[in-house]
């Protein structure tokens, strides 16, 4: 019988799988260009580059996210209700209280962000505090606060890091054969491994974007199962979820940057369920994620 708790345990596990197997890409990847050029230095310049652009923008991604979103900070004298929920939620997870932004806009929502539980942020949109009961806003926030517990900024810079490495790899492969640089190799009788290798650098970000996707679902799960756990009432998130998917309204300011970061998808119109969709989706079907919650309670 699947209980919160093991779907917590699981969702760990399953990431953390995930995660190896970007690492198990970027070997194969390795390897592929290696043979197809006969040199390594293309990929250990490549990951260098990716580390460091990724290590940039790990530092300044709640800056970005911020500006992107035009969300502004706001004082507890603000929105008093917002700030008690946030701020007994905090405490009930040993967790800092974190800056409190608010998203001028119809649709109710909300993100997290920030690149440790030091530095975390919580964003919600003044839809979401307008149409939302006290127990549904409660778990919304236990969500986003289960996102800053659970370390997933940290997850999704080292998925950053790993897409990055794999695209830019790719992308200079494609330079160098542009150019006429792959003469690096004698591939006399070996043309199918050759080719095996070229199909493989050609797909390879394909599969890294599938994989990063796939990492952000299972957070998604995780951050639920924490949320419930926290509230203890994981019929007010599965309310609460249906109520903001099954708001009409577009977020003004989502963008394909930023949308993985929110509870649901942001666009609307765009919940196609096809197989290929599904792989490319940020976010799991929101009617999955409230049949767990409320299988889980039951």
């Amino acid at each position: 019988m699947s209980t919160l708790y093991t779907q917590s345990e699981n969702n760990v596990y399953k990431t953390y799988a995930y995660l190896l197997g970007f690492v198990l890409l970027l070997v194969a990847l390795g390897w592929a260009l290696s043979y197809a050029t006969g040199s390594t230095w293309i990929l250990w310049f490549a990951v260098a580059l990716s580390v460091a652009m990724s290590f940039s923008s790990y530092w300044f991604s709640d800056k970005i996210v911020l500006s992107l979103s035009k969300a502004k900070q706001v004082k507890k004298e603000d929105y008093p209700e917002l700030w008690r929920v946030t701020e007994n939620l905090a405490i009930s997870n040993g967790l800092p209280m974190p800056r409190l932004f608010v998203l001028e806009d119809s649709q109710p929502n909300a993100f997290a962000t920030g690149r440790n539980p030091e530095y975390g942020v919580v964003a919600v949109t003044t839809g979401l505090l307008e149409k939302l009961e006290r127990s549904e806003l409660e778990a919304v926030i236990a969500h986003e606060l289960a996102h800053i517990g659970n370390s997933d900024i940290l997850i999704s810079s080292i998925v950053v890091v790993l897409v990055g490495v794999v695209i830019l790899v790719a992308d200079f492969f494609f330079r160098m054969a542009f150019f006429g640089g792959l003469g690096g190799r004698d591939s006399k009788g070996s043309l199918p491994v050759l080719l095996g290798a070229l199909v493989f650098i050609i797909i390879a970000p394909i599969l890294a974007q599938v994989l990063k996707f796939a990492v952000s679902r299972k957070r998604e799960y995780l951050a639920d199962s924490t949320a419930a756990l926290t509230t203890r009432h994981p019929e007010a998130l599965a309310k609460a979820l249906e109520k903001i998917a099954g708001d009409p309204h577009q977020l003004k300011t989502a963008n394909d940057a930023t949308a993985h970061l929110y509870i649901a998808n942001p666009f609307r119109g765009k919940e196609q369920k096809s197989w290929i969709r599904k792989l490319f989706m940020t976010h799991p079907p929101v009617e999955e994620r409230i049949k767990r919650l409320r299988e889980s309670n039951t």
